[in-house]
């Protein structure tokens, strides 16, 4: 069991990066692993106790799972409660579902995350709003554990770059989801770029230029050029020679 709240975070978000960059047909096995790591993590423990303590989840539910008419067919979405705390209750007692199969993992993603028609576009938007939102109000809750410098604020510039990066980065996996390129290149392409922005985050020097030579590869093998590749590999550079 782990007792420090940054290594307890960090393992967290971790989890939720390998649900993010998996193929949708391990979600659920990747699920029950980040659930897990919230029950051996203490300090996550009680945040997540604390605040599903009095959480209504089936009024949740009807409030944020929503279907509307449309035409002849049906449409639904999904809408976040606005503070952390509730968006974070709501979330956590959604994965238990999905973990408990109370609630079929694939159902969902059919019903409220129609994109073109795949499984992977469906899993690939549930991340972006989900489990990124996860992160987020984790990431808000325990942001003052995270500071590692001792002044206790990141370098001005090279936060900068990383926030420029991440954007960067969000934009390039976009352009690769709605290539038309096959779906097993896509998951390869936006596994290789998921990896790298952990690696960009971490400052892994070695680990950032082996994925970039990934990553020109998969470049090569299936002609997946964006007009912003040049731009990214530029910051890139850059921001190597800061570390």
């Amino acid at each position: 069991m782990m007792t420090d709240t940054k290594q307890q975070v960090l393992s967290f978000l971790e989890k939720c990066e390998e649900l993010k960059s998996c193929k949708f047909i391990m979600a659920t096995t990747k699920i029950k692993d980040l659930l897990k790591c919230i029950v051996n993590c203490p300090d996550l423990y009680r945040l997540f106790e604390t605040v599903t303590k009095k959480f209504d989840y089936p009024n949740a539910k009807a409030e944020c799972l929503i279907t509307e008419e449309s035409g002849a067919f049906d449409s639904s979405r999904v809408e976040l409660p606005q503070t952390v705390g509730e968006r974070l209750a709501f979330i956590f007692c959604l994965f238990v579902e999905f973990d408990r199969e109370t609630l079929n993992f694939n159902d969902f993603l059919r019903q409220y995350f129609v994109e073109d028609g795949s499984y992977f576009a469906s899993y690939r938007a549930f991340c972006n709003l989900i489990v990124k939102s996860l992160q987020e109000c984790v990431l808000r809750i325990f942001e003052d554990d995270l500071e590692t410098l001792p002044e206790g604020k990141p370098d001005s510039a090279v936060a900068e770059l990383i926030s420029a990066l991440d954007i960067s980065v969000s934009q390039e996996m976009q352009y690769v989801s709605d290539s038309s390129i096959s779906e097993d290149d896509k998951e390869n392409g936006l596994k290789i770029l998921s990896e790298l922005l952990k690696a960009l985050k971490a400052g892994n020097e070695n680990l950032i230029d082996a994925l970039l030579c990934g990553y020109n590869y998969f470049i090569l093998h299936t002609d997946c050029v964006s007009d912003g590749i040049t731009e990214l590999i530029q910051m890139i550079e850059a921001f190597e020679k800061k570390l």
